[in-house]
């Protein structure tokens, strides 16, 4: 059975970033906003993006998110997924409160709202996936994978409650605190049965895509061998509860000196190579947007085949650094996997490419829709 494919119907975003108040009705290919930079094209697609992920996609603290003098921001949509439903987030300033609404109902825990518009977002600022720092592959995993398991998302926040305890007990040992190390340890348990299936998850998901990661970087264009493995404190021989909680054991005295936790899924990274070399240090700008690149369409697929959803291809002027031709290759694989609606923001008209001229077209300036076709 073919997934279905999100779709956004409506969308109403106050006080967003340097958006005012934008009201849209996409058509059902979806639309091109072409802006200068500075003037808002990115912060509407981000803005759609913030219903999947209930945060901002260039982390940005939801405060800072506010436009200028305003108590607060409101995004609204009408969407079809599965089926038809309205979706609301807000956050006030004051308070620092922030509230979702899923078909009226206020979820029991925000996390219940995640994924609500499903939506992949391409961007040049995406080579931070390669050459930034683990981090980042980190973040990228967690949101994915979060998005799309339960279990997961259930572990990810269980786990990232204990390491905050863990690493509050270590600094208070580095002060003089009295019983240190059993008070360190009180929180190994948690940490070790969370983040061992963290680490499996992760593990399982790289299994499965790593070969398309290669073959999606060859489809773009790259000739040499780029490879996709998971890196971790723990050997995969070391995978499970009881050796994670042993590791845990063994480091608390390192630990206890240093006042961090050094084992567990929070030090570890993507490991992305070309041709056995690190793609992060020896690759040059167009290979490692290509790698960042095929990153996100596994995040698209890996939505599409985990929820039976197909999502939004959010594309913020993603083919800039790239030539024509690669560019072109990327649009090919993308409507080979069911490109669906799409919304693409550039700078000027003349770098739309020729497969999306067809899409309606908006203009934005300081933040406002000044002409739609």
């Amino acid at each position: 059975m073919s997934a279905a494919r999100a779709r956004l119907t409506r969308l109403s975003v106050r006080d967003f970033r340097n958006l005012e108040h934008v009201e849209l009705a996409p058509a059902r290919e979806g639309f091109v906003v072409v802006g200068e930079n500075g003037h808002g094209k990115t912060n509407l697609l981000e803005s759609i993006h913030y219903l999947e992920i209930l945060r901002s996609a260039r982390g940005a603290r939801d405060q800072d998110l506010v436009r200028f003098g305003a108590s607060g921001f409101h995004i609204g949509a009408s969407v079809e997924t599965d089926a038809p439903h309205e979706i609301g987030v807000g956050f006030e300033r004051s308070g620092k409160r922030k509230r979702a609404r899923i078909d009226g109902v206020v979820p029991e825990r925000l996390s219940d709202a995640l994924g609500a518009l499903p939506s992949v977002m391409f961007s040049p600022a995406d080579v931070e996936l390669i050459a930034g720092a683990p981090s980042a592959r980190r973040r990228y995993l967690d949101i994915m994978l979060a998005l799309t398991s339960a279990a997961y998302l259930r572990a990810l926040q269980a786990y990232r409650g204990a390491l905050v305890r863990r690493n509050a007990a270590l600094r208070d040992a580095a002060r003089g605190g009295r019983d240190a190390a059993a008070r360190v340890a009180v929180w190994e348990p948690a940490l070790a049965d969370h983040g061992a299936v963290l680490i499996a998850e992760r593990r399982r998901w790289v299994g499965c895509v790593e070969e398309r990661f290669e073959e999606r970087c060859r489809s773009i264009g790259e000739a040499g061998r780029v490879r996709l493995r998971y890196s971790s404190t723990m050997t995969p021989e070391q995978d499970g509860a009881d050796a994670l909680r042993t590791v845990l054991a063994d480091k608390r005295a390192l630990d206890l000196r240093r006042g961090m936790t050094h084992a567990g899924p929070h030090r570890d990274d993507l490991a992305i190579t070309l041709d056995g070399r690190d793609l992060r240090t020896f690759g040059s700008a167009g290979q490692q947007r290509t790698a960042a690149i095929a990153l996100r369409m596994l995040e698209a697929e890996t939505f599409t085949e985990r929820t039976g959803r197909a999502p939004l291809f959010l594309l913020d002027d993603p083919f800039a650094e790239l030539d024509a031709r690669r560019a072109a290759r990327i649009l090919e694989l993308l409507a080979g996997a069911g490109l669906g609606q799409t919304m693409l923001a550039v700078p000027r008209e003349t770098e739309i490419p020729a497969a999306l001229t067809s899409l309606d077209r908006l203009h934005i300036a300081g933040g406002a829709i000044t002409s739609v076709r």
